[in-house]
């Protein structure tokens, strides 16, 4: 009897502090270009590279979120992370998902600069045994010595200069980051005056 196919789901982490267009695009990206299926975007109350970051109740950013990517049904929000020790470490959060859904077959994804970065991420080498990274690029060139590892694979994707940083910038000094995030977004984040100071 055949062994069911597993769902190829693609995971990508982020504080989300707030969720914006980049995001969006790069996942739907991976999905129309690639074996990825369906994307979560996996919610971290801590990145242990941003420990002197504002940042915005979880809660508060999982419902930004929720709404950033209601209209597509293959994203997926993910708080698995909620209830694990902080700093949030990638490994672990890897490790459970993958004893929580045996019926999927994860894709780690991350920007370039991640990966220039990788051999700081905690347990790194075990990361690269679990599953596969793909990449997309955050500067015209990536040199990552990681580039040639088996398991790890670039994908030729939009280059796209937007950062929560950017977008949290323009609010603060009352600039209109329109076009940056979801309307939406936009909308619910001005109504609740997210951000302002």
């Amino acid at each position: 009897m055949n062994q069911a196919a597993k769902t190829i789901t693609g995971l990508l982490f982020g504080s989300f502090n707030p969720a914006h267009n980049g995001h969006l695009i790069i996942a739907s990206h991976f999905i129309q270009n690639t074996e990825i299926e369906e994307v979560w975007f996996v919610l971290s109350p801590q990145n242990p590279f941003k420990t002197d970051e504002k940042i915005l109740d979880g809660e508060k950013r999982l419902e930004l979120l929720n709404a950033a990517i209601e209209e597509n049904p293959a994203f997926a929000s993910c708080d698995i992370e909620f209830g694990m020790e902080t700093p949030s470490y990638s490994i672990n959060t890897i490790k459970k998902l993958r004893d929580q859904y045996p019926d999927r077959q994860f894709i780690l994804i991350i920007g370039s600069d991640n990966l220039d970065s990788f051999n700081q991420w905690k347990e790194y080498e075990q990361i690269l045994d679990l599953v596969n990274v793909y990449v997309y690029p955050r500067t015209a060139q990536c040199t990552s010595r990681f580039l040639s590892h088996p398991r790890v694979t670039m994908v030729r994707a939009p280059l796209l200069d937007i950062s929560s940083t950017m977008i949290r910038k323009a609010i603060v000094e009352g600039k209109d980051p329109k076009y940056l995030l979801p309307d939406v977004l936009l909308k619910r984040i001005q109504e609740k005056g997210y951000y302002r100071k």
